[in-house]
């Protein structure tokens, strides 16, 4: 009989997010630290207000900077895959809730006192990154799942793939029509219609799409063909035009939520690194004037 020591160990595998991470360990901290920040901010008697000039002030500022830095980390820390308490899921989870929590103790630091300075100037560049990230956080909790479920188990090549073999047959069929039809065919099969600028790829719209405007063109001709010119060719081609124009309809919303996924970097990042100079400079003129 087989000793229990004998036995192999069963391994079990956590599914579970980064935003839940050890039953919301860094949730916890973080509304345990910003909650004590408010208690001492409301019942301490600060001299001759709670700025960032108070011991108040310089505590919650040392705090919010060191976190900031701390915070800043995390792109270092990806490179590294390593389990425990610091994992890199535990540690994105503390990013994001620590995160949250600075906008109390940072606003806190400030005595609700703002103007037309560095000061301001490095807690709005703190919020920016804080509200980018919070997007970031939104868009790789939710998106996902739809970028799966667009796809339908095809990739991206894949995708592009489906619509040149259409537009093959296209060109085949286009060969055998009027010059009319053919250029409109032509002038379609021209247009890749999933380029254009950021505002389309994030919008997802194409009112310029030339797909769409040969499908109209041939159901202008529809009156014709019910009145006899009924040309197999050319149902031929109007039936792979909307073909075409659904798999564009696909390829479309996978770059337009891959795009999703990846905007809200191109705010997080130079904010961020704009932060870090503001919040030197802010550090410095506070030393400076102590």
């Amino acid at each position: 009989m087989a000793s229990r020591s004998n036995r192999p160990r069963r391994t079990e595998i956590s599914h579970e997010g980064f935003m839940r991470h050890a039953n919301y360990r860094w949730l916890k901290l973080a509304l345990l630290g910003g909650l004590a920040a408010i208690v001492i901010y409301v019942l301490g008697d600060f001299k001759p207000h709670a700025s960032g000039s108070s011991w108040y002030g310089y505590t919650t500022g040392t705090a919010g900077a060191l976190l900031i830095l701390w915070l800043t980390l995390l792109g270092i820390r990806k490179r590294a895959m390593t389990p425990g308490a610091w994992s890199l899921k535990g540690w994105t989870s503390a990013h994001v809730y620590l995160g949250l929590a600075l906008t109390i103790i940072a606003t806190l630091h400030t005595g609700f006192r703002f103007g037309w300075n560095v000061h301001t100037l490095a807690y709005a560049l703190m919020m920016l990154v804080i509200a980018s990230g919070l997007f970031g956080v939104i868009a790789y909790t939710t998106l996902p799942a739809a970028l799966s479920n667009n796809r339908e188990e095809m990739t991206e090549t894949q995708m592009v793939e489906a619509i040149r073999a259409i537009d093959r047959q296209l060109e085949t069929v286009a060969q055998l029509l009027g010059r009319t039809w053919a250029d409109l065919v032509r002038a379609a099969l021209s247009d890749q219609g999933f380029g254009g600028g950021i505002r389309n790829r994030l919008s997802g719209r194409y009112p310029r799409c030339a797909t769409r405007r040969a499908i109209e063109s041939l159901a202008g001709g529809a009156a014709r063909i019910a009145a006899g010119d009924d040309d197999p060719d050319l149902r031929k081609i109007e039936s792979l035009l909307v073909r075409r124009e659904a798999q564009l309809a696909r390829l479309r919303r996978h770059l337009r939520l891959r795009a999703l996924l990846e905007v809200w970097l191109y705010v997080h990042i130079p904010a961020t690194i704009a932060l870090l100079a503001a919040l030197t400079a802010h550090i410095l003129s506070g030393f400076y004037y102590w």
